[in-house]
């Protein structure tokens, strides 16, 4: 069977197919959020076969995997890496009208120029053909990401990590920007005592710095903040449940952290309290630097426990959550604002029933200082999606600024995800495009042109300073 990917595919209308190949498809790639294991790039890795480099670790096609019956030792178990493709192959026939059918084909015919669709009958013929391409110099990771036109990456990376692998990258004069991202839930969450304060032996150590009380933490993530800087980091990312907000004073802090650092576990209120004081202080920090912030909140993770023991987070049992979280986001920025400390900010929520409040809390504290210095991120996660994009897209449109929308991201683990850039910039041309059709913009090229071109490659370029 023919794959349906083709040169307009999304594009509905004769506007929206003009503005994707004029404004929107040779744009380059700023990736300013994933999960790209920089070793990886430093090493110039090689992939050995199609299932280590496109379903290892991949849990959104593990989840689909599993509700069409497939047995787990072909997901995370220790079945045959073909016989592991087989299955996905089994799968992806039945992910019709899910966001994987898309991705997937996108992704096989953007990198390996396979356009034949994914079945049980081409399985064979496919794994075998995108491996032996693997196996050449074209398709290294550096190589993959040339392909894509990428020009600005962001790992995520914790505050103890050396970021050896990005040094080496940049001793390399590798010409795409690899950058890392101050990443410090550790440090803020407490889910066990005795894990907590291991990581706090280690950022101890990283940092040279003894840390004995609260004041101490706070030194030690100022060091490692200012080493990331060094390293070329201009933004950090903190994983929420929900944002809290407490008017707690240091020395109440200073009590629960020295209870934490002498292995008594503090009440639920007080773990809360120490949480938002830090995250707080990493504001102050960023707002120092000028660096980004970027707060992902609304999951729930980890929701079955058997399979948490079996296989481990980030395997596929996460769901969206549905805290009330409006009050609280409100009194964290505006405690930040009411020191003239908030940074520039990207909100992302993993709620599609929070989409008009976040759109309307980031009018809060827009300043004049910067265009659209507060954001509203890219659909993530669930919502990453053709559905959760327009929806995202067509409430800041109506609520905020759209034209300043610093547009989209991987947030992956793969050096295949690529495409997903693609697949944004079609919908948000075919949504401009239908609207222009439909006498609802004015039908003018240029004028939806520049903004179609901003929106995917220029207003990230101005709003993160990677080449100040």
């Amino acid at each position: 069977m023919k794959s349906f990917i083709h040169e307009n595919f999304l594009l509905q209308s004769s506007q929206a197919v003009e503005l994707y190949h004029r404004y929107a498809k040779d744009q380059p790639i700023i990736d300013y959020h994933c999960h790209l294991q920089p070793e990886l790039i430093a090493e110039d890795h090689q992939f050995e076969n199609l299932w280590e480099i496109w379903l290892k670790g991949d849990h959104y096609k593990w989840r689909a995997m599993r509700t069409n019956g497939i047995p787990e030792q072909y997901c995370t178990g220790d079945a045959d890496p073909f016989d592991k493709f087989e299955k996905w192959a089994e799968t992806l026939p039945y992910t019709l009208r899910n966001p994987l059918y898309h991705w997937s084909h996108l992704e096989l015919a953007r990198y390996f120029g396979v356009y034949e669709s994914l079945t049980p009958d081409s399985a064979e013929r496919i794994y075998n053909s995108c491996s032996e391409q693997l196996q050449t110099k074209e398709f290294s990771c550096r190589n993959l990401m040339h392909k894509m036109k990428v020009e600005v990456v962001c790992t995520t990376d914790d505050p103890i990590d050396d970021l050896s692998a990005h040094e080496k990258i940049a001793k390399d004069e590798f010409e795409i920007k690899v950058l890392p991202t101050f990443r410090a839930d550790k440090a803020c969450m407490v889910t066990s005592v005795e894990s907590y304060n291991q990581y706090l032996d280690q950022l101890s150590e990283k940092s040279g710095i003894e840390i004995r009380n609260y004041d101490d933490l706070i030194n030690a993530l100022q060091n490692r903040h200012d080493f990331f800087h060094s390293r070329g980091c201009r933004l950090s990312d903190h994983g929420l449940n929900t944002f809290n907000s407490t008017n707690g004073q240091v020395d109440a802090v200073d009590s629960v952290f020295a209870k934490l650092r002498n292995g008594n576990h503090p009440s639920h209120d007080q773990l809360i309290q120490m949480q938002t004081t830090i995250l707080w202080e990493l504001a102050i920090m960023d707002h120092e630097k000028g660096w980004v912030q970027q707060f992902h909140y609304g999951a729930l993770r980890n929701n079955n426990t058997d399979m948490l023991s079996r296989t481990g987070p980030d395997t596929g049992f996460d769901s969206i959550g549905d805290t009330s979280v409006a009050s609280a986001m409100s009194g964290f920025f505006d405690h930040l604002q009411n020191r003239n400390q908030l940074a520039k900010t990207i909100i992302y929520n993993l709620n599609p029933s929070d989409n008009h409040m976040v759109a309307t809390m980031i009018g809060n504290f827009q300043d004049g200082s910067v265009p659209g210095k507060i954001q509203f991120g890219s659909g993530w996660w669930f919502l990453d999606q053709k559905d959760g994009m327009e929806q995202q897209m067509n409430t800041l449109s109506n609520l905020g600024l759209l034209s300043r929308f610093v547009g989209m991201l991987t947030d992956s683990r793969s050096f295949l995800s690529y495409p997903r850039h693609e697949y944004f910039r079609r919908i948000l041309c075919n949504l401009l495009g239908e609207d222009m059709k439909n006498g609802i913009l004015p039908d003018d090229q240029e004028l939806i042109g520049k903004m179609v071109s901003d929106i995917s490659y220029w207003n990230a370029r101005n709003y993160f300073g990677f080449y100040s």
